[in-house]
């Protein structure tokens, strides 16, 4: 399958782009083109959709610690919320990929699809600028934000006290396997808990693997008892 005609997602984000080459670059993965990729506005919209969202939290939690705006930041912008929120839009079909690439699944990779999501606001934002980005941004997290009621505990926490409540050692972990370029690498990371069968989770960074990786035994190992 061939990725969908652009004009498509303009029509989703509501946007049109006055600079047809910023998004077709923000929508081309490395295996598509040896120059022209995602990668830098990537790097260009993670910074942009942190301040957008910090911004947001400020405003709708104004008695809140930083503390705890923190949770709320780290949890709105991780890959695995990014992914979801390029799933609702169908973000998938409009990546450029190789046919290798996209025979193996790359179109709905969590990774992939939180890469080229940030690559999206990246060229938003060299397109028309911060204000048509917060613009974004809020429609897509609106309800995101009007059901996060209390500041989330971080995965790794909850389960080094459920393991204490136990009376189990702490969680182990340890990378079981790297793999991508030096400035884009993803990391694989084996989460070890005595009793329990081993879990593998994968991120951008070790930390975000290794929250991944906790996050899916709470919810597997523990929610479902």
């Amino acid at each position: 399958m061939t990725a969908q005609p652009v004009e498509n997602l303009e029509q989703k984000i509501g946007h049109n782009f006055k600079d047809k080459d910023l998004l077709h670059t923000a929508l081309t993965h490395s295996s598509a083109a040896s120059s022209a990729n995602y990668e830098r506005l990537e790097f260009l919209g993670d910074r942009v959709l942190g301040l957008v969202i910090a911004h947001l939290l400020y405003e709708k939690f104004p008695h809140e610690r930083e503390g705890d705006l923190a949770k709320r930041l780290s949890s709105l912008v991780q890959g695995s919320m990014l992914a979801e929120i390029a799933v609702k839009i169908n973000l998938g079909d409009f990546i450029q990929l190789s046919v290798a690439e996209r025979n193996s699944g790359g179109g709905e990779n969590d990774n992939i699809l939180a890469d080229v999501f940030e690559a999206i606001i990246g060229a938003l934002y060299m397109d028309s600028g911060l204000d048509e980005c917060s613009r974004l941004i809020r429609e897509l997290w609106e309800d995101v934000l009007d059901t996060m009621k209390a500041p989330p505990q971080h995965p790794k926490t909850s389960l080094q006290e459920w393991a204490q409540g136990q009376a189990l050692p702490l969680p182990v972990y340890e990378i079981a396997d790297q793999q991508g370029p030096d400035h884009a690498p993803v990391f694989d990371v084996r989460l070890q808990v005595k009793g329990y069968e081993d879990v593998v989770a994968q991120g951008r960074t070790r930390q975000e693997a290794e929250k991944e990786a906790a996050l899916i035994f709470m919810k597997e190992k523990v929610s479902s008892k």
